[in-house]
């Protein structure tokens, strides 16, 4: 298949030209905000009848979302993808124009928001993180979406009849479309299993259940893409020509999704 000719740069308006990039952050975070606020006012969904906060601090959060989200993923990508570069150049490390975010420190960066601005509203953080868990998926879907715009991102050479030829690809061979494998599992697919979990069965009434929920599924998603989506050139297979730094990173999200789920399902007391 010839790559769609959509334009990475969604509109100018003189000197000012916005990338669909940061509009999938920007629609990613306010969309994310408007379902969390359908979920917090429904207070019969948690435990005890007590969301983490009330529906209006969603916006507030909204902004320290977006620095976690920002700082974190740049630290991530520093840290983890381009460590040897970035301690040449560190003045580069601000250069967020160019490029270069992780979403494994874009979590942890927006963990650690919601943490703080739980425990100042006197909620239950646990309660917090599956808010997380339930609205993380819009923002995934939207930003693999942006990486297929950007021609960025791309996967091995198939010969699958739903293979791209990505014009940003030096060799212009037929590839999976892996950003679209990610939008549709840790996306489309885990917004509906974590919308059962939420609306139907009652798993934000157990703290952590829906954060285990998200991180098992986002991390088995990101493992099985890996293996058709290409390593990041500057760092190449870590072993064997298969082991990425996407799964290495994703092995503790796994686990920490396993231990979640146990916690949350443990019999209660008393």
């Amino acid at each position: 298949m010839p790559f769609p000719n959509i334009d990475p740069i969604a509109f100018a308006i003189g000197p000012l030209v916005v990338r669909w990039y940061a509009l999938a952050y920007l629609i990613g975070v306010l969309g994310g905000a408007a379902y969390a606020t359908t979920l917090l006012r429904r207070h019969g969904l948690w435990k005890d009848n007590r969301p983490p906060f009330e529906p209006s601090a969603i916006w507030d959060f909204a902004f320290w979302a977006v620095v976690g989200i920002i700082i974190g993923g740049r630290i991530g990508y520093v840290l983890f993808y381009n460590f040897g570069y970035y301690a040449a150049n560190p003045g580069e490390i601000i250069a967020l124009w160019d490029g270069g975010m992780s979403f494994h420190g874009g979590l942890v960066g927006i963990m650690l928001a919601m943490a703080l601005f739980v425990r100042s509203k006197g909620g239950n953080i646990l309660s917090g993180m599956d808010l997380l868990g339930a609205i993380g998926t819009i923002g995934l879907f939207l930003g693999r979406v942006a990486n297929f715009i950007n021609a960025e991102l791309y996967g091995a050479p198939t010969t699958l009849p739903w293979a791209v030829v990505f014009p940003t690809d030096p060799e212009q061979l037929p590839r999976h479309p892996s950003q679209l494998y990610e939008a549709l599992l840790e996306g489309a697919l885990l917004f509906i299993v974590i919308r059962i979990a939420t609306n139907q069965l009652g798993a934000l009434k157990r703290p952590g259940l829906v954060a285990g929920i998200f991180g098992i599924g986002y991390a088995l998603s990101r493992i099985f893409v890996e293996f058709f989506r290409l390593p990041d050139a500057q760092l190449g297979y870590l072993y064997g020509g298969w082991l990425t730094m996407g799964m290495l990173l994703s092995l503790p999200i796994l686990i920490a999704g396993i231990g979640l789920i146990v916690y949350a399902m443990r019999p209660a007391r008393g």
